[in-house]
């Protein structure tokens, strides 16, 4: 079992990511699109004054459960012990 802790900290970050997940999503198609190099510093410079925790990387799965985040299987949200 998982220290209620660690639970909650990943409970945040989904939060994160899905409340700055359109932010994320047009900062990024924007530097695709621009194509002056000054501009995308810019608009990177936007993308990474958003929290470090609302990327989707920062993200883990874990058993709905027990809160392990190893071996789980993603169609059941279950890990394998």
């Amino acid at each position: 079992m998982a220290k209620k802790s660690l639970i909650q900290r990943e409970k945040k970050r989904q939060k994160l990511e899905q409340k700055y997940h359109l932010i994320r999503r047009s900062s990024k198609k924007e530097i695709s699109k621009v194509s002056s190099l000054s501009d995308k510093w810019e608009i990177h410079g936007k993308l990474q004054s958003s929290p470090r925790n609302s990327a989707p990387t920062r993200l883990h799965r874990r058993c709905f459960l027990t809160g392990r985040p190893r071996a789980n299987y993603r169609d059941f949200g279950l890990s394998g012990h």
